[in-house]
């Protein structure tokens, strides 16, 4: 019978952190207005609703995986395309977050770095370049 108690308890828990992690997330989303932003560095308006509902069956899809232990067996090679447009949509992402909050230019006035703005970007979407090619290529492979 404890056992059963158990599970229910955390079962509640389970799904009162789910919850919670839920609403942050898409709480996130809504305040700083991130899907319209990334729509607009786009300029995909009319498929605002593909954006929206990738990022909804994204979510549900991954959360399924997680619990139940999906996986997939597949050479390299397959996993090339998908990881690309994975890197492109997190970038994307990222890139709309950063502009959304202004962070680069309140960076770069407190700093005084407005004349090595243009070096700083490279050298940040190089780093971020190279690191994801070395961790797929070189200590996934």
């Amino acid at each position: 019978m404890t056992e059963v108690l158990q599970g229910i308890m955390l079962g509640i828990i389970g799904l009162a952190g789910g919850f919670s992690v839920g609403s942050a997330f898409v709480a996130l989303l809504i305040v700083l207005d991130l899907i319209p932003r990334l729509v607009q560095l786009t300029r995909a308006y009319r498929r605002s609703s593909v954006f929206e509902s990738g990022i909804l069956i994204g979510a549900l899809y991954w959360s399924c995986a997680d619990l139940f232990h999906w996986s997939i067996k597949l050479p390299a090679q397959f996993l090339l395309l998908p990881a690309i447009f994975q890197g492109l949509f997190v970038g994307m992402f990222a890139a709309a977050l950063t502009e959304v909050l202004n962070v680069i230019p309140i960076v770069s006035k407190r700093f005084k770095l407005k004349p090595y703005l243009l070096p700083l970007l490279m050298a940040m979407v190089l780093g971020k370049v190279t690191g994801s090619l070395v961790d797929w290529l070189w200590l996934h492979p």
